[in-house]
């Protein structure tokens, strides 16, 4: 019989949750209240929730304040992932990540094809890391919060998830930063 790793304790991360939408107002935010009830449900902390409009300024404005405060060890985005011209998640965010996290994506997509078949193709969800901090951008609707959340963050913002997952490698995200070596955006 093989040695069995020991058990893990769980580790509750402090999480970011920033609904970007030129309508919704805190009492009918519903994606954001998924991935709000979903991550305190997990065991998680809210640090902190903000609605903001589809506009780059703003969304990267936010997003930045949360990666400068050492609080907050991952963001969570919903919405502004389509191909309107009003969406524009992707291009607030992706300028700064300094690792991409292509397999989001990919996995993103096959759990939503599973769902919606090829309504998934509309959505631009995408995930980084950007100062030692996880940041993924989510579709805004309640059900890819649910997917997202369900099918891939649960498992992976949980160390005691095997055989890897992102929280064990969390102390490691900044050794490019502590070691000087500059980052091209």
């Amino acid at each position: 019989m093989a040695d069995q790793p020991a058990p893990r304790a769980f580790i509750s991360l402090s999480i970011a949750v920033l609904t970007v939408s030129d309508t919704r107002r805190p009492e009918d935010d519903r994606s954001g209240d998924t991935l709000v009830q979903r991550l305190t449900d997990a065991g998680h902390r809210l640090a902190a929730r903000a609605i903001v409009p589809d506009e780059i300024p703003a969304i990267r404005g936010q997003v930045e304040a949360w990666l400068r405060d050492p609080g907050v060890d991952v963001v969570l985005t919903t919405g502004g992932t389509g191909f309107t011209g009003r969406d524009v998640t992707p291009e607030a965010l992706e300028p700064l990540f300094e690792k991409r996290m292509d397999g989001f994506s990919a996995v993103f997509h096959r759990i939503s094809y599973d769902k919606i078949g090829t309504s998934t193709l509309q959505s631009r969800a995408t995930a980084g890391v950007a100062r030692a901090t996880y940041v993924f951008v989510l579709p805004g609707s309640p059900g890819a919060c649910r997917d997202a959340w369900d099918g891939i963050l649960a498992q992976q913002l949980d160390y005691r998830h095997r055989p890897c997952n992102f929280v064990e490698i969390m102390p490691r995200l900044d050794e490019h930063l502590r070691r000087g070596a500059s980052i091209a955006v």
